[in-house]
């Protein structure tokens, strides 16, 4: 499902060297990566394309791995394709390795591309996955427990040279600054419109 290699995420939010200077040694699970497997993870795909190395349905659970069985879990542009974020995560959580990171790329729900491809089930916020959080209100229906520790938001380059995409960045990045990021999520995204958004989660077990 994902259609997003390395190369393309540093051109759309900066995560490439990000990702490489991490995934020399540790063991990495790549879900839905498509033809552009991250170099050295393992890649699960429902589709048999050249790199994919494990074949499966990522709506059918469990997936094929033991327990804790990865340092850190990629998922490019494939949650917003799942049937269940919250199962999906829930399956996630129970691969990765506590303290384990789970790096998500999904695009924000201004984002014109979230809306035009048919296959895409969910539109999302850079809020969503607090639902995964112990303190949420009703984070009880789970008991997948994830840290948010960065959020980072791609915009167009009209935003970026303005140097709003370098505002909200920082905004959510700093909880005292959150108002703001959230007054343009709730008021301004649908004209200040963003692109792609990056998570990098912590698993909590």
């Amino acid at each position: 499902m994902s259609t997003v290699n390395a190369r393309q995420i540093e051109r759309n939010d900066g995560a490439a060297e990000f990702i490489g200077q991490r995934r020399k040694t540790r063991k990495l699970l790549d879900i839905g990566c498509g033809r552009n497997k991250i170099p050295g993870a393992v890649g699960i795909d429902k589709v048999p394309l050249p790199g994919v190395d494990v074949i499966h349905d990522l709506n059918s659970y469990p997936y094929p791995f033991d327990d804790d069985s990865f340092d850190e879990i990629y998922a490019i542009h494939v949650i917003e394709h799942l049937d269940s974020i919250v199962r999906a995560m829930e399956e996630i959580h129970r691969l990765a390795k506590p303290d384990g990171k789970v790096i998500i790329v999904t695009p924000h729900y201004s984002d014109y591309m979230s809306w035009n491809d048919p296959t895409h089930k969910w539109h999302l916020s850079t809020y969503s996955f607090r639902y995964f959080r112990e303190d949420y209100e009703s984070s009880y229906y789970s008991k997948a427990r994830f840290e948010t520790e960065q959020i980072h938001i791609d915009m167009a380059r009209l935003w970026r040279t303005l140097g709003f995409e370098h505002l909200m960045n920082f905004c959510l990045q700093h909880g005292s600054l959150r108002f703001l990021s959230k007054f343009w999520e709730g008021y301004l995204s649908l004209i200040v419109r963003a692109g792609a958004m990056r998570f990098v989660l912590r698993v909590i077990k």
